[in-house]
């Protein structure tokens, strides 16, 4: 088992999860976050850190998807390893549905 990041990440980008990582298994990119699934130890301190509820393990129903998304992009954005802020409108789209249509492939600030 793993642990996913999932669309409500999306527009929100909180950081709270990459602080209590202890093998910075995080990437990051233009508007969220992904855990790169062959670097995590599946050790679950992220998943009650982050204030959107966007981290669940991969056996969750309707993961697989967010599997491969994770999988993906954690190959080619950067790592994350310390807090940053959240995006500046985290709070207007935290919890908003269907935000998976504005997932940005761009890598983050941190590149």
């Amino acid at each position: 088992m793993t642990f996913v990041v999932t669309d409500n990440c999306i527009r929100c980008k909180y950081t709270d999860c990459v602080e209590v990582c202890p093998v910075d298994c995080f990437y990051e990119g233009e508007n969220m976050l992904v855990i790169h699934p062959d670097e995590c130890i599946d050790c679950g301190v992220c998943e009650p850190e982050c204030p959107a509820d966007a981290i669940i393990p991969d056996t969750a129903e309707g993961a697989s998807s967010w599997l491969e998304i994770n999988r993906k992009f954690s190959a080619i954005w950067p790592v994350i390893t310390e807090k940053t802020d959240p995006l500046p409108d985290a709070e207007e789209w935290n919890g908003r549905p269907d935000k998976q249509r504005h997932l940005s492939e761009k890598a983050g600030e941190a590149a």
